[in-house]
């Protein structure tokens, strides 16, 4: 486990009980004390000495400050969280899990939860689907009642479990993206360009204190300019496919031009400078539509029978009879063929079963 902490000994102190309770399997777990003159290290030396400190003299972006951390990673998985993030029981177990169920999963991400009285602005659920042409369009779902392990875009860096090769071999976290926000997008959509998919736990529970470290370096337009920035990166970077990449940035850029955006200064920069676009192996139109936001996945009841992919007007917990009858059940919204193709072959994959099972009724 990977901890990046700025300052942040108060945050650590309520969390580090919780990893300690929950975390019953073989593991590590490490601080990457982010340029603290709060005494962070010293305070984990004396009161955690359990925990591994990676102590960095001056302050790092969120993805340099996590890479050393996973440089020094000894095991098979590797879980990043924030330090404001509070563990609910069952977490690791739930997340380790995800990766015996789904085959070649890249990352296991939790569900995450506001503390009361707060908007939730996160959930985990994460799809590339705005609502309004003028919407940011990274958005999070809210999880339908009794959905688990539905495929997303990625997961999030503050509470998501990693298979540790493939971080590795795609690089880690992209250190272009600073001083936060979009690295975690840009390491998930990657795998999934070579078919690595992200599954969302919502067994994985976790309370955010939302910018708990962030708000006390920077304002709202500065975190909010930092993420209009790092979202024209991602596209340049990241996005191979020419037509989609076209269409993904006219869209930004007439959304930033529609607001008068100073952002669009940048623009062309941004685009000439993203870098090496990858080849991955995966179409990033069909996983695209998987992780619209448009289909949910369901646990069956019957680990003999077969899986249930079909169409519905509803996402929403399917009938007990229905889940009584099948191993599992993916409702895909009516009308979009190609998340219900995509679906077909993830839950082809996953099951190992032929598509007779497709298409029927709930």
């Amino acid at each position: 486990m990977v901890i990046p902490s700025r300052n942040g000994q108060s945050l650590l102190a309520a969390q580090l009980p919780g990893i300690a309770r929950d975390l019953t399997m073989p593991s590590e777990i490490m601080v990457v004390d982010n340029g603290s003159s709060d005494g962070t290290a010293r305070w984990l030396a004396a009161e955690w000495p359990r925990v591994e400190v990676e102590v960095c003299a001056e302050p790092l972006s969120f993805a340099a400050a996590v890479n050393r951390g996973i440089a020094r990673a000894r095991y098979s998985h590797v879980c990043l969280l924030n330090n404001d993030m509070l563990l609910a029981p069952g977490f690791f177990t739930a997340l380790r899990g995800a990766f015996q169920q789904v085959p070649d999963l890249f990352c296991a991400t939790a569900q995450i939860r506001f503390p009361a009285g707060a908007r939730r602005e996160e959930t985990g659920k994460t799809a590339m689907a705005p609502a309004h042409r003028d919407d940011f369009p990274i958005h999070c779902d809210l999880p339908v009642p009794g959905e688990d392990l539905t495929w997303v875009l990625y997961g999030s860096g503050g509470c998501s479990l990693y298979e540790a090769g493939m971080l590795r071999a795609l690089g880690g976290m992209d250190e272009a993206y600073a001083p936060a926000y979009v690295e975690d997008l840009d390491v998930g959509y990657r795998a999934w360009q070579y078919g690595r998919p992200t599954v969302f736990v919502a067994g994985a529970v976790v309370e955010h204190r939302h910018r708990a470290t962030t708000s006390r370096y920077y304002t709202e337009q500065e975190l909010a300019r930092v993420l209009e920035i790092n979202y024209l990166k991602f596209l340049a970077r990241a996005v191979a496919h020419g037509p989609l990449f076209r269409k993904l940035w006219n869209a930004a850029i007439g959304r930033l031009r529609r607001r008068r955006d100073p952002v669009l200064r940048d623009a062309a920069w941004l685009a000439i400078a993203g870098g090496q676009r990858p080849r991955g192996a995966y179409s990033e139109e069909r996983f695209l539509a998987l992780t619209s936001g448009d289909l949910a996945v369901f646990a069956g009841w019957d680990p003999a029978a077969e899986p249930l992919v079909t169409f519905a007007d509803r996402l929403e917990r399917p009938a007990r009879a229905v889940l009584q009858s099948h191993c599992e059940v993916v409702l895909v919204r009516s009308g979009k063929d190609l998340a219900l193709r995509a679906a077909i072959e993830w839950t082809q994959k996953k099951w190992r079963t032929t598509d007779k099972w497709a298409g029927r009724k709930p």
